[in-house]
């Protein structure tokens, strides 16, 4: 009888604390919620084409549009959901032919040229479009930049130049959440050396 009693208390006790303990678990439940799009620190790649109207060049050298391609790695982070901040580091090549001599004077190197420049940009977005779950995924938004660039190879004679750039992209936050992906076009101009070019460029970041 005794037994039976002691068996009949503890079946009430466990009983007493799973009934206790299930409305915390499901207000746990409730309460745990996630970011539809994940914003802060962020890591991006941008990769696509790159081209110049008209290449730097002393007298006796020909200069024309150069197509090329250019590969962009940005470190940065978001200030609320339309500013973005970030340190970037840009190659660039440029394809010419053997009657491009750069700078170089006396014609001892020719050809193609390309460039490394490490840099600063800042993403303003301007506006935002929603989706059928009334999240903004969708954003219209400008980038201005600035970089100095190291022209190669050191046999054209191409002197150290500062890159000035800017133009309109969208980007369309997935809903993986931490993936945005993005197509942006930009206007490039080489203050020291005077060329002027445009880049179309692809992009994918993922933020932290």
């Amino acid at each position: 009888m005794k037994r039976s009693f002691v068996l009949a208390a503890a079946v009430a006790l466990v009983s007493s604390v799973s009934m206790a303990a299930e409305p915390s678990a499901v207000e746990e439940k409730k309460s745990t919620s996630f970011n539809e799009v994940e914003r802060g620190f962020f890591l991006g790649v941008n990769a696509g084409f790159w081209g110049t109207l008209n290449p730097p060049a002393a007298a006796g050298s020909k200069s024309y549009f150069s197509p090329g391609q250019a590969v962009q790695v940005e470190i940065g982070g978001d200030i609320g959901e339309r500013v973005s901040v970030a340190a970037f580091f840009l190659a660039t090549t440029n394809k010419m032919g053997s009657d491009y001599f750069g700078l170089n004077t006396a014609h001892t190197a020719s050809g193609d040229y390309g460039a490394i420049a490490p840099g600063v940009s800042g993403k303003f977005r301007l506006v935002g479009f929603n989706d059928s779950q009334d999240v903004k995924r969708t954003w219209i938004y400008v980038r201005v930049q600035g970089a100095v660039m190291f022209y190669t190879p050191a046999g054209l004679q191409l002197p150290l130049d500062v890159m000035i750039a800017g133009g309109p992209g969208i980007e369309y936050f997935t809903r993986l959440r931490h993936f945005s992906i993005g197509l942006e076009a930009n206007f490039n101009f080489m203050a020291l050396t005077g060329s002027l070019g445009f880049s179309i460029l692809p992009s994918v970041r993922y933020a932290f």
